[in-house]
């Protein structure tokens, strides 16, 4: 090895302040040094002497940084990851086949348990497939309302996201902070939904009642609130060095790859994947506002990390653009008691928090589906995770896996 021709006491000081503490003791001998150094090498795993045999270690399925019961089987050789296989399952509900007995009226409000952040983006999707499968016209005032409430969902997860981000690396305080802001969305939306979580606000033709009298007022008021704190945001964790030093350059993902592993959202755009469905296939009131595709082509877990804050900014920009002109109309469009696709496939997909949400119906001409398929961003962004680690450490796997914000029962379903 390298150090064969230095001395002990060269070789403690290469140890930092340990050497000034063994060095000071004038009664440490050469030998206590020797073994000292002896015992370090063999903590830290370059000690020749000791076989780097690969082993495996579960971390999951209740694991922290998890965020969810996902159980990750993780191939090590020391401290270095080789390879990671998910596996998934722990929270299966059977939604999917659930549909097959309820109406689609009844679905909508299972799909605010996939991705439970995304609830409303979720109920939207499956509300654009019946309405273009009966070809009914949406008032305008229902898809201004729809894109506003959806951007305020997107803004809370990527709080939600933010917070837990930081808390993964350390930073308990972001966590505190991402959460006290949240509140702040949750608050509007409960005032106007009912709900705090999963809302179940939106319907096959509209909306499930008009908005509340205070609906403008407090999101204008929200927003004021928010745009002060992105700087803060940028203090505490975006341009702390120790954060910076974990994120730069770790889990780096090409557009190809990205394309190739079909990670979309923030995720996907991080590696410069032009995927917006927003931008890509306008739905709702989208192409009234003009905003931005967050795209960067630095592909690592600090682009991730960027990518989401930077979407808050855009999400806000369209509320301001869409919130003030909201047409007068009816909330809902007539529909029928019950509402029956015509016989055949269809497909809508959105923009959710964490990337394309895609529905996929068959319908045999029945008041219920035949059968019922969700694309899931989450399962696919999972998908990157083995390669995204290979040869890492398992502290810099919490970082990558964080900054690919997996929701766990929307993998499941």
């Amino acid at each position: 090895m390298a150090h064969h021709n230095q001395s002990p006491s060269e070789m403690v000081k290469k140890l930092g302040w340990l050497h000034k503490v063994l060095a000071e003791e004038s009664d440490t001998t050469e030998k206590e040094m020797t073994d000292f150094v002896k015992q370090q090498e063999i903590i830290s795993g370059r000690d020749p002497e000791i076989s780097e045999e690969e082993y495996f270690i579960n971390m999951g399925p209740q694991h922290p940084s998890t965020h969810g019961v996902l159980r990750l089987m993780v191939s090590l050789k020391g401290e270095i990851v080789q390879n990671i296989k998910p596996h998934v399952g722990y929270v299966h509900r059977g939604i999917e086949k659930m549909t097959e007995k309820m109406t689609y009226k009844q679905i909508i409000h299972l799909t605010d348990r996939l991705d439970y952040l995304s609830s409303t983006i979720n109920n939207h999707a499956v509300c654009l497939a019946v309405e273009n499968g009966l070809e009914v016209e949406i008032p305008e005032r229902v898809k201004y309302v729809r894109t506003i409430i959806d951007e305020l969902i997107r803004i809370a997860s990527h709080q939600l996201w933010w917070g837990v981000m930081g808390m993964d690396l350390g930073a308990l305080t972001a966590y505190f902070y991402g959460f006290r802001d949240r509140e702040k969305v949750i608050d509007v939306l409960e005032k106007n939904t009912g709900a705090r979580l999963l809302h179940s606000y939106y319907t096959p033709g509209g909306l499930m009642r008009d908005i509340h009298a205070d609906f403008q007022k407090d999101i204008k008021e929200y927003i004021k609130y928010q745009r002060n704190l992105m700087n803060e945001y940028d203090d505490l964790l975006s341009n702390n060095v120790i954060f910076r030093e974990r994120t730069e350059g770790l889990g780096i993902m090409t557009r190809e790859e990205a394309i190739a592993y079909g990670v979309t959202g923030p995720s996907g755009r991080a590696s410069n994947f032009a995927c917006d469905v927003r931008k890509q296939h306008p739905y709702a009131a989208y192409d009234k506002a003009d905003f931005k595709q967050i795209l960067y082509t630095g592909g690592d877990s600090f682009h991730r990390y960027k990518a989401r804050l930077d979407e808050i900014k855009e999400s806000m920009n369209i509320i301001e653009q869409l919130v003030d002109n909201i047409p007068e109309g009816s909330y809902t469009a007539k529909m029928k008691a019950v509402l029956k696709l015509p016989e055949g496939t269809y497909f809508q997909r959105v923009e959710a928090a964490r990337g394309e949400l895609g529905v996929y119906v068959i319908s045999k001409g029945d008041k219920v589906p035949y059968r019922m398929k969700f694309r899931s961003p989450n399962l696919s962004n999972l998908g990157a995770l083995d390669k995204l680690t290979r040869n890492y450490k398992i502290a810099d796997l919490v970082a990558i896996m964080s900054s690919l914000d997996l929701v766990i029962p929307d993998i499941d379903r």
